[in-house]
């Protein structure tokens, strides 16, 4: 059931996203995620 239910959303995300918009969410996340550490970092060292 779980392999079959893993194969659909692949499938369905292979089909809504073209390879330009999955690069476009990848770059977006990870520069969403520097911000955060970046922001947690610069919150820490201003603590001290």
């Amino acid at each position: 059931m779980f392999e079959s239910l893993d194969e659909t959303m692949k499938h369905d995300a292979e089909r809504e996203s073209t390879p330009r918009e999955r690069i476009t969410k990848y770059i977006v996340t990870a520069l969403i995620s520097v911000v955060v550490v970046g922001g947690l970092l610069f919150a820490i060292r201003m603590l001290e």
